[in-house]
């Protein structure tokens, strides 16, 4: 005899006579997962998420920054279209959206460049 997996999460398994609570145990175990799925998994991210857009959004012209591309450089100009002007060089620019800039790439150089070489 054939029981497919919704029988066995909400029947309590698939044979005659069964346990009659074991299915709340289920629910309540589905649910734990659901609970531990969201603390270590999706709460992390939109928290991360949301640190990003702070960042994106807290930036100045004369910040030094990374973009996802490795590219350093600095904040020349804050466009209103949602992009940045940064030089690379001593005369050369880039024009990127603000979104490419990278917040973990650009928070390790600026702490490398805060820690004095030895």
């Amino acid at each position: 005899m054939y029981t497919n997996m919704l029988n066995v999460l909400l029947m309590g398994g698939g044979a005659p006579g069964g346990a009659g609570g074991a299915g709340g145990f289920q629910f309540i175990f589905i649910g734990g997962m659901i609970l531990v799925m969201w603390l270590f998994m999706i709460r992390p991210q939109t928290k991360k998420a949301k640190m990003q857009k702070d960042f994106i959004s807290n930036l100045r012209e004369g910040d030094k920054v990374v973009t996802i591309a490795g590219i350093h450089g600095t904040v020349k100009k804050i466009n209103d279209d949602g992009t940045l002007k940064i030089e690379v060089s001593a005369g050369t620019y880039l024009t990127i959206e603000r979104s490419a800039i990278s917040m973990e790439y650009t928070s390790a150089q600026q702490k490398a460049a805060a820690t004095p070489a030895k």
